[in-house]
């Protein structure tokens, strides 16, 4: 028998480990490599060349843990074989590509071959590649890192029960979420049962069975939990189903929100669209619904109902002369009394400002009885708010005006009832106030009318129908010294409408802005023409100004360019405002007024003593004129008390160093009056008569006089 070659045997060795499906790398016992197979030198990306003789140190291989951690050479698995002799399984190293790139992990086994002395003659290192075994462990990591931090940093209570074991899962969260400590009870499928609000249970229960029966993957559903101090918690409950291949559940697996905060953000939400802040009632929306509603009932049962809209009267004057916060004091205990003065089912709302609205249903099959039954109504509210009221410990009456629509059925639209509610509110204004009125048809005729005047007055606006008039100003010598404008609206039939026709209508409608700023520019037209004439020229020009033209907060700037654009002299234009007008901000009011001063015009108060009269406002506004109201002047030869009241406005205007000019006067008695009285100026149809502004300065004009 012949001895085996030790090389061929050596070469059917290498022949074998290149054909192994792992590496296999050979160390010497000073750890330097000695052979590498083939799938080695693959997994190490280098050639043999490279790796014969290749140390075990950290300056050549620069291996990591598999925690990502450099891994010092000390822990190099053959380094651990030659230090300690033993055999090293299973180890996980990373080992950098080269050239550099993405690590390649290796699941490493070591062992030492020892001589017939016990020395170690070589370390055999195996290995093989579980980079994606490795990638998908740092997958599963990062995964379930991210939902950690992801359930941490949310308010969910994550839970789990597993069928098949019957195992119940309840998160820390979900115990502190019902107020408990983890393990305080048992962890069982029971648990959440028992805690469940017991008329959210069957629902639950049952929802549950049919998401298990049915091969739904996913879910969401809302309940109650009864928390450990005896409150109820709102949960969102959102979770999935693992489910075999039959369909059959295994598990359901979900996370339970706190919906606390959602659900008062909710209930506010709600409150802020539907009810008033100031009071607690419902507001006009929550009223339109609700008044849908009822309008569907009264149909059905053929009950005949009623709309009560009610409105405080001199709510205004309250606020004006005691301040806001004790017309919302007035305003909330107005709430409180009708709150407790009507029945469950009546419907009670306040739509804005002093502005009530009660809805009264089942008055009755037969309108004479509903009338009835809907004026004892009235008649018990008007007593219960006559009742004097405790406002900042002072006593207040209040007085109210109500107006009534009636309904049957759906017969009648929401918004026409309440309009013809409204209608009739204004209609006891006018007849008295503290009282009550009913709809009829001729309050919608007016209504109607008016909404075609309206149409008419912006069509006016928009085709220059509003032309210009001026009545003459003489002194008590007769010399003429100014002109008042007053505004006229030629129809396309010709007819002149005067201003106590339109003017109102303007005011509500918002109309008198464009009408304001129309009449002014053309009345600083007129000056700027009158510069050239030596009669007009020196004639003051006086134009009414509105409230809501002085409460615009670039009324100055307007007035401004005006000036400007026209050329008029400021010095000879006089803003006429009425009392009224300080019943605003006074302040705001001040400040506009010396602006417009500033650019060399004058101010006059109109109607002086029939409005909102205070010498405090004689003081703290820069006003160079009063009127006299025409009432006054009017029964100055007839009246014995109008007299006196005269001759202390003239006297106070005097003191004051303001000029004083009377309106309305149509008798010599009047003029003579005046006359004695030292009254500065007079206006009215004695002296002459309001006309076109043509034929005005046709009449004063120098050319009239030549």
């Amino acid at each position: 028998m012949s001895t085996p070659d030790p090389a061929a045997l050596r070469r059917q060795l290498d022949e074998l480990l290149d054909h192994l499906p792992a590496g296999v790398v050979v160390h010497g016992p000073d750890g330097r490599i000695l052979s590498a197979n083939r799938r080695a030198r693959v997994l190490l990306g280098q050639s043999e060349a490279q790796l014969v003789g290749t140390e075990s140190t950290e300056t050549v291989w620069s291996l990591v843990r598999s925690d990502y951690t450099v891994m010092p050479e000390a822990e190099y698995p053959v380094n651990q074989v030659l230090s300690t002799g033993e055999r090293v399984e299973e180890m996980v190293v990373g080992v950098p590509a080269t050239p550099p790139g993405p690590l390649r992990w290796l699941i490493c086994t070591a062992y030492p071959e020892l001589d017939g002395e016990g020395r170690i003659e070589r370390v055999v290192v195996c290995f093989n590649d579980c980079t994606k075994l490795k990638q998908a462990e740092r997958r599963a990591q990062k995964s379930e890192e991210r939902l950690r931090l992801i359930l941490e940093g949310s308010t969910d209570a994550p839970w789990d029960y597993d069928f098949t074991n019957n195992e119940v899962y309840y998160s820390d969260r979900w115990w502190s979420m019902l107020g408990y400590r983890p393990g305080e009870l048992p962890s069982d499928e029971m648990t959440w049962q028992r805690m469940l609000h017991p008329h959210d249970a069957p629902r639950v229960l049952a929802f549950l069975h049919k998401i298990l029966a049915e091969r739904t993957d996913s879910y969401s559903v809302e309940f109650r939990m009864r928390h450990r101090d005896g409150h109820d918690v709102p949960i969102l409950s959102r979770g999935f189903v693992l489910r075999d291949a039959d369909g059959r559940a295994l598990r359901i697996s979900g996370t339970n929100t706190d919906l606390t905060e959602r659900k008062r953000a909710e209930q506010r939400i709600h409150e802020l669209a539907y009810y008033d802040h100031l009071t607690g009632l419902p507001n006009r929306r929550f009223l339109s619904e609700e008044l849908d509603k009822v309008l569907a009932r009264s149909e059905r049962s053929g009950q005949i109902g009623a709309v009560l809209f009610l409105d405080l009267d001199n709510f205004k004057l309250l606020n004006d002369t005691m301040g806001h916060d004790v017309g919302d004091l007035l305003l909330r205990q107005v709430a409180q009394r009708l709150k407790m003065a009507l029945r469950q089912s009546d419907q009670l709302a306040r739509l804005g400002g002093d502005e009530f609205v009660i809805v009264f249903e089942d008055l009755g099959d037969v309108l004479e009885d509903a009338i009835a039954e809907a004026n004892h109504v009235v008649d018990k509210i008007l007593a219960l708010l006559d009742q004097p009221y405790h406002l900042s410990g002072r006593m207040f009456v209040s007085t109210t005006s109500i107006g009534v629509a009636l309904f049957e059925g759906l017969k009648t639209e929401v918004d026409t009832l309440l309009k013809q509610a409204d209608l009739a509110m204004y209609r006891a204004k006018s007849d008295g106030r503290h009282i009550a009125r009913f709809f009829d048809p001729g309050m919608q005729a007016a209504a109607d009318r008016q909404s075609a005047l309206e149409t008419g007055l912006r069509d006016g606006l928009a085709r220059h129908q509003f032309v210009l008039f001026c009545q003459p100003q003489f002194s008590i010598r007769g010399r003429l010294v100014g002109a008042e404008v007053l505004v006229r609206w030629r129809r396309e039939n010709g007819a002149l409408v005067s201003p106590g026709d339109f003017i109102g209508l303007a005011e509500s409608s918002g109309l008198i802005l464009p009408l304001g700023h129309y009449v002014l520019e053309e009345s600083c037209r007129a000056l700027a023409r009158w510069r050239g004439d030596r009669a007009l020229g020196k004639l003051k020009l006086a134009v009414n100004v509105s409230v809501q033209q002085l409460r615009g907060p670039d009324f100055p700037a307007e007035v401004a360019a005006i000036l400007a654009r026209s050329g008029a002299p400021s010095r000879k234009l006089c803003l006429e405002l009425t009392e009224s007008i300080f019943a605003d901000d006074k302040q705001d009011l001040a400040d506009k007024m010396h602006q417009l001063c500033g650019q060399g015009l004058c101010f006059s108060l109109d109607d002086f003593g029939t409005g909102y009269s205070s010498l405090a406002y004689l003081k703290r506004f820069p006003l160079a004129a009063l009127k006299i109201d025409r009432s006054f002047v009017h029964d100055v030869h007839v009246d014995p008390d109008a007299g006196p009241i005269v001759k202390a406005i003239i006297a106070l205007a005097r003191q004051l160093k303001l000029e004083i000019v009377a309106e309305g006067v149509e008798h010599e008695e009047q003029r003579d009056f005046l006359a004695r009285s030292g009254c500065y100026a007079l206006q009215g149809y004695l002296l002459g008569a309001p006309m076109p502004i043509e034929d005005f300065e046709s009449m004063y004009g120098a050319a009239g006089h030549a």
